[in-house]
């Protein structure tokens, strides 16, 4: 095979193999074919669009390109949840205990942040020794322990997305759906799943803000899951506004636990009960439940009975982590400043740019703009109000923390336009908007066909 030749059918709208597509994958990883060629034909699957048959080769190719988890003999149904990224959204550390307490296993392939959204494996970090980058050996000693392990992708696993990823950000072919799904997908089965939960984020704060493609974008993940012989579910949940109360790096680990040990908040019930819902899902399709209804009731008996967080508290434990800052997660949240961002006049908050208070959070120091780049452990905000709340004029509407002063001036100019208060309230958006599953996952890729002025 000839790289140019697969890159003109493609170009031209033809239907690349297989046999083409695992060529193409592999020479990516192994880093035979030319940069330039990848870029090419990256470029043409993002203008022309993959058929379904595509999609799953280009995901299995992608899968099978390094390592994959053997979990031979575990002895339990290997299930996990994968979030499309937005503000404050800390299910993960609610989720993946929550499921192993119920008996599945939850082997956790997490990111960093980048851009206005935050990241599991920094986050995780903000507890002092921690380790996110553990060997999939390792990373199966601590699931034969406590049920659970949330860990970085190895420089093994997957190595062809590596390579295409870093080439898409380079050519402006992040955005394509067909390329976002081979992505997660092949990392996520890559993992050996038996169970997948997607948590497709829509609205101001997500990378997808218009419904209908984070529809398009969830039944795509769930098709290519389910012919992958993984059962696969998608749960499309607003953003737009910050998920919980906090939003950063260790407050979010700090509003975790508190939710992990029962202690609620007004603020974080949105989190609660989105966290209930997904691993409700999590352990009906781990086989643990009839329903994903009885799996949400299993979900809370285990939050609400300690179980979960023992596992949360096991699995620090394994990974190296100082599981006794968790007794006072207050006490260790140490910014070397803070300041209240206050409302210049009274009404309702009506409105939320997420994505700008997603930005104000990383200019904190919480974040980063560019792969590498440090992050401050204690730097982020607490919310003081949810969209609907009524504002008296100077009232704190949310508190930054950062450990240089200097930074403060950038998240306040964001947060002036993006909080917005107006005198009379607007109902805030439901928190699920739609499930897809295979039961309708084909219906809501049909209409996305017949509706697009690209039809591969």
């Amino acid at each position: 095979m000839h790289p140019i030749d697969l890159i003109r059918k493609k170009r031209d709208g033809g239907e690349l193999t297989e046999d083409e597509i695992r060529f193409l994958v592999e020479g990516a990883a192994r880093q035979s074919i030319p940069e330039a060629q990848l870029a090419a034909f990256l470029m043409a699957a993002f203008l022309r669009g993959l058929t379904l048959y595509e999609e799953a080769a280009l995901t299995a190719a992608m899968r099978y390109s390094g390592e994959v988890f053997d979990h031979a003999g575990l002895g339990r149904t290997t299930v996990d949840k994968h979030s499309t990224g937005g503000v404050g959204d800390k299910t993960s550390f609610l989720v993946a205990p929550i499921a192993a307490a119920a008996g599945v296993a939850v082997p956790m392939i997490s990111g960093r942040a980048l851009g206005h959204t935050g990241g599991t494996l920094d986050k995780l970090e903000s507890i002092p020794g921690y380790n996110t980058q553990l060997s999939l050996k390792e990373a199966r000693r601590v699931i034969d322990a406590c049920g659970a392990t949330i860990i970085g992708q190895t420089k093994n696993l997957v190595p062809a997305d590596r390579v295409l990823y870093d080439l898409r950000d380079r050519t402006g072919t992040v955005e394509s759906p067909w390329l976002i799904c081979a992505s997660i997908m092949s990392k996520k089965l890559a993992a050996g799943l038996n169970g997948l939960v997607l948590d497709v984020k829509t609205g101001s704060g997500a990378f997808l803000k218009d419904l209908s493609a984070s529809r398009f974008l969830a039944a795509l993940m769930v098709d290519t899951g389910e012919r992958s012989g993984t059962r696969t579910a998608a749960i499309l949940t607003s953003m737009d506004q910050p998920l919980g109360r906090f939003a950063g790096n260790w407050v979010e680990i700090w509003e975790s636990v508190e939710l992990l040990k029962n202690q609620r908040n007004a603020l974080s019930e949105d989190l609660r009960a989105l966290s209930l819902v997904l691993a409700g899902w999590m352990i009906y399709l781990g086989g643990k439940a009839a329903s994903a209804e009885e799996g949400r009731t299993i979900a809370e008996a285990k939050l609400t009975d300690g179980s979960a967080l023992d596992i949360f508290i096991r699995m620090v434990e394994a990974q190296g982590g100082d599981a006794r800052l968790l007794n006072d997660p207050v006490r260790f949240h140490t910014p070397k400043f803070r300041r209240e961002f206050r409302a210049e006049h009274s009404g309702y908050l009506s409105r939320v740019d997420c994505e700008k208070v997603g930005w104000a959070v990383q200019r904190l120091g919480a974040g980063r703009e560019r792969a590498g780049e440090p992050v401050a452990a204690h730097a982020g905000l607490e919310m003081h109000v949810k969209l609907g709340s009524r504002i008296a004029a100077g009232e704190a509407l949310c508190t930054l923390f950062t450990d240089e002063e200097s930074r403060f001036a950038e998240p306040e100019e964001l947060l002036a336009s993006a909080l917005v208060i107006e005198d009379q309230p607007s109902a805030p958006p439901a928190l699920i908007s739609d499930i897809i599953t295979r039961k309708n996952s084909a219906e809501v890729l049909q209409n996305h066909f017949q509706e697009s002025p690209v039809r591969p």
